[in-house]
């Protein structure tokens, strides 16, 4: 396995350099008064946007692990059928994929969930009832379910055969096979491109604000067009996602270095 790279414990200067373009931020929120009412109008959308974040990219997640398993079933059907998803998904861009989702999509699902219902005498579902929020939630996790499935079919696929043959030499079964042999091997290889991806997911959130969604961009952009200080507004917007994805980018590159410590000793 190759270890950490020669340049790995580099100095920082990138940081530093950041470092101070955030202070430089942070200081004109504190002092101007402009600042900081627009840093008090967006901190309403930084909720939604770790709201959908999380939740969106939870569903990914768990598409994505089924997907991979699929992927590698010996079942030529699934993984075809696998394989067709993740293709498709992957070949739409997010943005297209949240319009398709929201109108395409969720009103047709109401209008089947209503033609099933109608026998049964209940009151119908509205389309309005289904929330913008909840259906850009769910095209950002059907479009990051592709990558995800990608990731960890890799993940999947980089254990030692001879170990699973091991495994099933004793006696173990295929889900105590993956249970015990293959996914705690995999997460080490995982983490590090799933991590980028949640990171990644936290700025494509922003794409829900073409739905209408009161996120940090779009509370920027409706913000931006009452005071028309575009300047300003959107120093802000940009703060809050630089701070968010750089805490989370630092976070998880201290937790890969923690990783690799094993390897090390």
């Amino acid at each position: 396995m190759l270890g950490p790279s020669k340049h790995s414990d580099d100095f920082p200067y990138w940081l530093v350099l950041l470092g101070g373009v955030v202070a430089y931020l942070g200081y004109q929120v504190v002092a101007d008064d402009l600042y900081s009412q627009v840093l008090g109008t967006l901190a309403k959308g930084i909720r939604i946007t770790v709201t959908v974040t999380l939740i969106g990219f939870s569903i990914a997640s768990a598409l994505g692990l089924g997907l991979a398993l699929m992927s590698t079933s010996r079942s030529i059907i699934i993984r075809q059928i696998a394989r067709f998803y993740i293709e498709v998904v992957r070949g739409i861009p997010i943005i297209v994929l949240l319009l398709y989702v929201a109108f395409v999509v969720a009103p047709g699902f109401v209008a089947l969930s209503n033609w099933l219902l109608q026998p049964f005498d209940v009151e119908l579902i509205r389309t309005r009832q289904f929330p913008l929020l909840w259906r850009a939630t769910m095209a950002l996790a059907i479009g990051y379910s592709a990558f995800i499935a990608e990731v960890f079919r890799a993940g999947l696929e980089s254990v030692d055969r001879g170990q699973i043959e091991a495994g099933h030499t004793l006696g173990l079964n295929r889900w105590q096979r993956f249970r015990y042999i293959v996914f705690p091997q995999a997460i080490r290889t995982i983490l590090p491109p799933l991590g980028n991806d949640f990171v990644a997911m936290v700025k494509d959130s922003s794409l829900v604000s073409v739905l209408g969604v009161g996120d940090i961009t779009q509370l920027g952009k409706v913000t931006a067009a009452g005071n028309f200080r575009y300047f300003e507004t959107y120093n802000v917007v940009a703060l809050i996602y630089l701070t968010l994805t750089v805490t989370l980018s630092l976070a998880l590159r201290r937790f890969e270095r923690h990783m690799r410590q094993p390897d090390q000793d």
